[in-house]
């Protein structure tokens, strides 16, 4: 088994969220930060990762792929694209690491391929990584049983800065599927993610999304449940990537301790049941 305070390495330590990984790590007195990883060819490899993220030489450099730091970590954190990151699951799965994915915009066929790992490897796979959202995503699953069927129109609105390129976000899917399994509804059947021109009136079972791409906005997410008189709206905002990479972390060391399985942060934070 991994020591109680694992060593973590991290995927993309060049880039914003990366560096934010590296903090995190940085500031967890129960992980010890064991290595990066860059792109192949990467004219960043071999610089000190501390460095990367401004913080100064912590003697640990970047590498241009796990095979170079195999024997130095325990989990590893993921936040890149699909692709790289069900490459890296397969890793992973073959060395008897464990593994943190906070990747989203994977498709059907991505999701199911990831799942296939859920019998080979200890991973913790959610859209988002804050425990913010994740007690939001509970109460979200009380207001839909409570107002879903009662004449609630339902809206998921969320923003993020210009960078992103998957729409809506994985946190905004997350959300509506919580409140359709809620309902006995499934996003597949009910969810409405575009509408223009005379689209005529909502129904009486759709759940919407917008979407807003801007600035440098971290991250908003509100559902809003609307009928005659009154509005409810269930609003989660983060101001900084730091949310997201310290729930990460919170996942690394709790999975560390994990057999092999699927999870998700409903299962970190005892949410479940």
């Amino acid at each position: 088994m991994p020591p109680i305070a694992p060593r973590i390495a991290i995927v993309g330590v060049a880039g914003r969220m990366g560096r934010t990984l590296v903090a995190a790590v940085e500031q967890d007195s129960n992980a010890t930060l064991a290595g990066g990883v860059v792109e192949p060819g990467s004219s960043l490899a071999g610089a000190d990762i501390g460095e990367l993220a401004g913080l100064g030489r912590r003697g640990v450099v970047a590498a241009d792929s796990l095979e170079a730091i195999v024997d130095d970590f325990d989990v590893l954190i993921d936040f890149t694209t699909p692709r790289v990151s069900l490459a890296n699951l397969a890793f992973c799965s073959a060395h008897g690491k464990r593994i943190v994915i906070g990747t989203t915009g994977l498709n059907d066929e991505q999701l199911a391929e990831l799942d296939g790992y859920r019998d080979r490897v200890p991973m913790v796979f959610a859209p988002n990584m804050s425990v913010g959202v994740n007690l939001t995503l509970k109460l979200l699953e009380t207001a839909a049983r409570a107002l879903g069927d009662e004449g609630y129109d339902i809206e998921v609105i969320e923003a993020h800065h210009r960078h992103k390129v998957d729409s809506p976000s994985g946190t905004a899917l997350k959300m509506g599927e919580v409140v359709a399994e809620s309902l006995g509804r499934t996003l597949k059947e009910h969810g409405v993610f575009t509408r223009e021109g005379q689209c005529g009136p909502r129904s009486d079972t759709e759940i919407g999304f917008a979407t807003v791409r801007a600035g440098d906005i971290v991250g908003e997410h509100t559902v809003m449940f609307a009928t005659e008189g009154e509005r409810i709206e269930i609003t989660h905002k983060a101001s900084s990537r730091m949310t997201f990479a310290k729930g990460a972390v919170r996942a690394a060391r709790w999975v560390a301790g994990q057999q092999v399985g699927r999870y998700d942060m409903q299962d970190v934070l005892g949410l479940k049941g």
